[in-house]
């Protein structure tokens, strides 16, 4: 139970994951504008973190400028439907 409140504990790991639900691939840029309030840094730790624990796949494009994306797993989609109902139980708040 430690183990998976760990892999998506953080202030960003979650607004992450909704970024990249839906088969979404997207460069660590296009992370970057669509999360403006989180510094580089931290993204960089976030995603390491979920690349670490399975959750997200890292793909590198070697040419110049790198190229850099990131996706979520097969496993790290199938949180959609867990995090859906999180979001359907946070607005059902009287």
């Amino acid at each position: 139970m430690e183990h998976v409140i760990r892999m998506l504990e953080g202030r960003w790991k979650l607004v992450i994951l909704f970024h990249l639900f839906g088969g979404k691939l997207l460069r660590f840029s296009d992370l970057e504008r669509a999360i403006p309030t989180i510094s580089q840094k931290m993204l960089i730790q976030q995603l390491r973190q979920m690349e670490t624990d399975g959750i997200v796949t890292r793909i590198v494009h070697h040419q110049v400028p790198p190229k850099v994306e990131y996706q979520l797993t097969e496993w790290g989609q199938s949180l959609c439907p867990v995090l859906d109902a999180l979001l359907t139980w946070a607005e059902a708040k009287p």
